[in-house]
């Protein structure tokens, strides 16, 4: 059986981004590993066992383009306006909140968050599959 362990996003500025994920989600390095032309930075908080890989290419001086693919990480959250409202007071760009109930049950209560680089995060309120 698989376990997922880390998801992968590249970022042009590491303290920018570092910033962002310790402050919007708690998450801190894990390990970062340096090697020639690029750095690997694992970040964790205790909530999870899966990591997000940060990679910083040094080289790197434009941003990175996303392409047409529409991609997210999701995290889910005890109190969804309290984290709507803490992250807008940060001045991190998110989206409104919004429900989605398809024939009238709920199914999610979320919002979107986006990093220094462009990726969004989904925010969801913890509820039925969403743990």
């Amino acid at each position: 059986m698989a376990k997922i362990i880390h998801m992968m996003v590249r970022v042009l500025d590491e303290q920018r981004s570092l910033d962002f994920y310790a402050k919007a989600f708690g998450l801190e390095p894990a390990e970062r590993l340096g090697f020639d032309g690029f750095t690997l930075i694992y970040l964790r908080n205790a909530e999870n066992d899966m990591e997000l890989e940060l990679t910083v290419n040094h080289d790197r001086a434009a941003p990175y383009t996303h392409g047409d693919g529409y991609g997210h990480m999701a995290v889910a959250v005890d109190d969804l306006e309290r984290e709507h409202t803490r992250m807008s007071a940060l001045g991190f760009p998110v989206t409104p909140v919004k429900e989605f109930a398809p024939g009238g049950t709920l199914l999610a209560r979320f919002f979107f968050v986006t990093d220094p680089d462009g990726y969004k995060t989904e925010v969801l309120q913890r509820h039925g599959r969403y743990r």
